[in-house]
């Protein structure tokens, strides 16, 4: 509920008390090493970081149209603050998959980290563990999944699948992230095939193909079992065997029974944005959909990934949890796309660009500021529980 909560929500983590942290270290002349405003990461990474990474991180598909439809689809709904509430004790907790996390929150997938910083997926892994907030790591990774799960100890985990064409890699994947604590399987839907991305394509910059992003492919012993060569005597052909095998274009609704069979944890399905789609996710048995357009990565023209929660989440909201990720930049983001009725969101560009310009300080900055600005907006607006938020709180 909104407003005048029939029971008052529990305490939890004062995410809001960074900025105080900030003001407090200002009086020794400190002053943060990445900007408050995260919208200014991307200038920063332009500026600091090459073009060949940054463009890779940045990029859309086409024009770029479905990444300004995101922000346009955000910025079309406005928070209505309402007075004289008690706002004192706020409440970011959610329960997901039958885990209660601190924050509505969870670090997207992106691939191909180590092109942004040395440490790549371990430095954003330990920050994610240290602020409480899940992981999600891509199958095209640069750090193989038990390095990763080892970096993190016990933070919570998910772990993404680009779903191929091997059922055997597919499986020993699976079997893989289970052995080391991954707890959900996000698997991306809407990526078979590479969508025409201008910035790579300018640059000719596609990192799988120099062996970086393959990590967990080049250490699977059943990718390596499809290799004439071991991957060290010959690279080329293990690069060669992994675009071969990478995307599938020939995958349809069937094909979940054998993700279900292999996969003993909750199944999100990542890329939902027609209702008709998620209510054949919820039919399959899944237990989670991601509203996403892949950040505007794949589909040039798409549909904006907020304009098209609300439709899923009345088509399928009682029925599993739905998730958000495309556009989101800033704690009042995360405050509508709540309100609009999705459960958590994914936050993707932000952290990598945080992961560039500082390693996991930079990504812990990034989670601690958008989560303190969403608490604030949050309050301000006159409500207390994320969890309880509707699309009442828009106007």
């Amino acid at each position: 509920m909104i407003g005048g909560d029939v029971t008052e929500p529990e305490p939890g983590k004062d995410w809001a008390a960074f900025q105080y942290e900030i003001y407090l270290n200002g009086m020794t002349g400190a002053v943060p090493r990445l900007p408050a405003d995260l919208t200014r990461l991307e200038e920063l990474a332009e500026a600091r970081l090459g073009p060949g990474p940054v463009g890779y991180v940045a990029g859309s598909a086409g024009s770029g149209g479905t990444e300004r439809a995101n922000r346009a689809a955000l910025d079309r709904h406005r928070i209505v603050p309402r007075m004289l509430r008690d706002v004192q004790r706020r409440n970011l907790s959610v329960e997901l998959f039958g885990t209660r996390l601190p924050a509505p929150l969870a670090l997207a997938p992106i691939g191909v980290l180590s092109i942004m910083h040395p440490e790549a997926e371990c430095a954003a892994a330990r920050a994610a563990a240290a602020q409480g907030v899940p992981f999600i790591l891509s199958s095209a990774s640069s750090t193989p999944m038990e390095r990763v799960a080892e970096a993190m100890g016990d933070g919570e985990r998910w772990f993404q699948l680009y779903w191929g064409k091997d059922r055997e890699v597919t499986r020993s994947f699976l079997s893989r992230a289970e052995s080391c604590g991954f707890t959900a399987l996000v698997v991306t839907l809407d990526t078979p095939l590479l969508a025409w991305r201008p910035r790579d394509l300018d640059q000719a910059y596609l990192p799988f193909l120099h062996g970086v992003g393959t990590a967990n492919y080049f250490t699977d012993p059943a990718f390596q079992a499809g290799l004439a060569k071991p991957v060290h005597e010959d690279r080329d052909a293990a690069v060669l065997h992994f675009v071969q095998l990478f995307g599938d274009p020939g995958k349809t609704w069937e094909d979940l029974v054998f993700l279900r069979e292999h996969w003993d944890g909750p199944i999100v399905l990542k890329g939902v944005l027609h209702p008709e789609d998620a209510r054949r996710a919820a039919d399959a048995g899944m237990d989670g959909v991601v509203v996403s357009n892949h950040g505007g990565r794949q589909v040039g023209g798409s549909i904006g990934a907020a304009d098209a929660l609300p439709g899923v989440v009345e088509a399928v909201g009682d029925r599993l949890a739905v998730l958000f990720d495309s556009g989101v930049r800033t704690g009042d983001d995360v405050f509508k796309a709540l309100a609009l009725g999705a459960r958590a969101v994914l936050l993707g560009r932000p952290y990598a660009y945080g992961l560039g310009l500082d390693g996991q300080p930079g990504v812990e900055h990034v989670i601690r500021a958008l989560l303190a600005e969403f608490e604030l907006t949050l309050a301000l607006s006159g409500h207390t529980d994320a969890a309880g938020l509707t699309p009442e709180a828009l106007g």
